[in-house]
């Protein structure tokens, strides 16, 4: 077992992490197969709230979330139920991302890692495997409404260029020409950022959630000098249901909401463990999902709802709307803001996940760029634009999603919180020694596993089934059953025998 663990292979992925090389200290007695200075715990963590509160502003404040956003107030419910739901759905995030963001930061490991501890050394892998292909999902899908968003500008600007965004006449797999040539464009230009290192990257989204802010607020601006204060309407669609009508409606909306961030929320761990204490990552926390989506949501509405007088149609695409300004500045500027916008989130939030998932699998032989580029692939040939090309199949997307990574929160948290206590054994965690307290059964925890699979297999039934009524609830039903069956069966070791 050598005494150091080989640094230059992997100086690209903390980089992309936006630390300096070197900053995860690897002991002599952790395990080549376990660890590179990616994985091994952090030597500083250097992030303050501002850095996080970053982080979630980025991820709210892409085409996707605006999408979702306005999603919720075309549901029949009054403006004052939708805005009750989306207050009960993001407390509920904020709560959770607390819940997952502690083991990490506390033991400066990535959310992989941290899952030994329940999963055994090598069981994480099943974890990180599921987590992993679901980051290329959400990378693939992010990547398309990116490339949407180009296509309304070059339609714009380039009217003539229109039949080749007809996928009648000149489709393939479900895309338009011009759908494929701009999805490339923007699969290139990532994978060149992924080539040349993240530092740059991870400067720019402390800068591009506050653009899209001031983008925001100039169209919303524009729109009211159009139509007057008086046109401003919370409600975007008719109010259909009332009374104890409205309560599933409620539900489902507050459902939709956490599904929406359960994959970021699930990882946290990732960016968490960077935090320089957990006070700081829960203000960030704070600030970036309560406050920051509260007020996203409101300036969304406000923005689609004032599109009724203004163009004389209801448009809950930012993008589209921009399109609709009589100045080519406007809308290349608008629409561009939203396509870089969206496309830092990707390669934050679906980027670094599978990094660290793809290279815990084989730490001495997928390197960051390596993870990154399983990534990119992958997202082209799921075709991500039939995952997400209508409200219902969105939903069937999240739901399908939802039932795979509900189980995963909820081994962790009850391994984390009532079977250890919040005790973890670091150094365990990067041992393949037969006696190491996480080897469990050949590096696998049979608990575990199984509570993953039961949870998942129950979750996703409504979700195959079409019974949306319950698909809806895809993740709190895995994530439920992942939490009982996993207590049900691991036997809770005694304080004795856990070390801090």
């Amino acid at each position: 077992m050598a005494d150091t663990i080989p640094s230059k292979h992997h100086e690209d992925l903390v980089e992309a992490a936006g630390m300096p090389v070197g900053s995860g200290v690897s002991k002599s007695s952790y395990d080549p197969r376990l660890t590179n200075e990616d994985l091994a715990p952090l030597k500083e963590q250097r992030w303050g709230s501002y850095n996080i509160f970053a982080f979630w502003m980025s991820d709210v404040h892409s085409v996707g979330g605006y999408v979702t956003a306005g999603s919720l107030f075309a549901l029949g419910l009054s403006s004052w139920q939708v805005l009750v739901s989306l207050v009960v759905g993001i407390t509920i995030v904020y709560f959770f991302c607390n819940l997952v963001a502690k083991p990490s930061q506390v033991t400066g490991v990535p959310y992989p890692v941290i899952n030994r501890v329940a999963f055994g050394v090598l069981g994480a892998n099943v974890p990180a495997i599921i987590r992993g292909s679901i980051a290329v999902a959400w990378y693939g899908i992010q990547t398309y409404l990116a490339s949407a968003a180009l296509d309304v500008v070059i339609l714009k600007l380039w009217p003539s260029l229109m039949p080749y965004a007809d996928v009648d006449q000149y489709g393939f797999l479900g895309l338009p020409l011009l759908g494929w040539c701009t999805y490339a464009l923007l699969w290139v230009l990532q994978a060149a950022v992924f080539w040349t290192g993240m530092e740059t990257i991870r400067k720019f989204i402390d800068f591009c959630g506050p653009a899209v802010y001031v983008v925001m607020f100039v169209l919303a601006g524009y729109l009211i000098a159009e139509a007057g204060w008086s046109a401003i309407d919370l409600n975007l669609g008719e109010v259909t249901v009332t009374g104890v009508d409205a309560i599933p409606v409620m539900l489902g909306a507050i459902a939709l909401v956490v599904s929406y961030f359960s994959g970021p929320m699930l990882n946290f761990g990732d960016f968490s463990r960077y935090g320089r204490s957990f006070k700081a990552v829960k203000i960030g926390n704070f600030l970036g999902l309560p406050i920051n989506f509260l007020m996203f949501s409101i300036l969304t509405v406000v923005t689609a709802s004032l599109t009724v007088p203004v163009f004389g149609e209801l448009i809950t695409d930012p993008v589209a709307t921009v399109a609709r300004i009589d100045s080519t500045f406007a809308i290349v500027l608008g629409a561009l803001t939203f396509t870089i916008a969206t496309i830092g989130i990707n390669i934050v939030a679906n980027f670094i996940s599978p990094a660290f998932d793809f290279s815990n699998v084989s730490p001495q032989k997928i390197s960051w760029r390596a993870g990154g580029m399983i990534a990119a692939v992958g997202s082209v040939l799921l075709t991500p634009w039939n995952l997400y090309n209508n409200p219902e199949v969105i939903h069937y997307t999240l739901e399908t999603l939802g039932a795979f990574i509900g189980p995963l929160f909820g081994v962790l948290i009850a391994d984390y919180y009532l079977v250890r206590r919040q005790k973890v054994d670091v150094d365990a965690m990067f041992t393949m020694s037969p006696d190491g307290r996480y080897f469990y059964k050949r590096g696998y925890h049979p608990p575990a596993i199984i509570a993953t699979a039961v949870g998942a297999l129950v979750a996703v039934i409504p979700v195959l089934g079409k019974m949306s009524d319950i698909a809806q609830y895809s993740w709190f039903i895995g994530c439920g059953l992942g939490f009982l069956v996993y207590l049900g069966l691991v036997r809770r070791p005694s304080s004795s025998t856990i070390k801090s």
